[in-house]
């Protein structure tokens, strides 16, 4: 028998739902780790992890207890690294950096500019 899968128009709900398939299917998991930064030869473990497509969590207290100038360090070689693959980097409080792979990007709440001018405590 021919194929007739062509002839026939689909209705909205059935390609509504062939959507939704195809594009379920597009993403694969997407895991989250957190690790502890407590030397600069850890940075090819968290780049590793990253082009694999793993979300990282570095505490760098660790390293900072060693040396801020070695946190200087590896903060400038991985956003080097995280722009470079196309990636995203933040700051989470004093002592955590969340890096992400280039399929996920971190929301950053844009600031309103005003005209007025900032006060300061007098």
């Amino acid at each position: 028998m021919p194929d007739l899968s062509g002839i026939f128009r689909r209705s909205k709900k059935a390609e509504k739902k062939m959507v939704q398939v195809n594009t379920m299917g597009a993403y694969g998991k997407t895991y989250l780790k957190a690790m502890p930064l407590r030397d600069l030869s850890d940075l090819d473990i968290v780049k590793s992890e990253v082009k694999s497509g793993k979300i990282l969590i570095l505490k760098i207290t660790p390293l900072a207890a060693k040396s801020i100038e070695d946190v200087k360090r590896a903060v400038s070689e991985l956003c080097e690294f995280v722009e470079s693959i196309g990636g995203d980097i933040a700051r989470l409080g004093e002592e955590r950096v969340v890096i992400c792979p280039p399929n996920v990007k971190i929301w950053r709440e844009k600031t309103p500019i005003s005209s007025k001018p900032i006060p300061t405590a007098a």
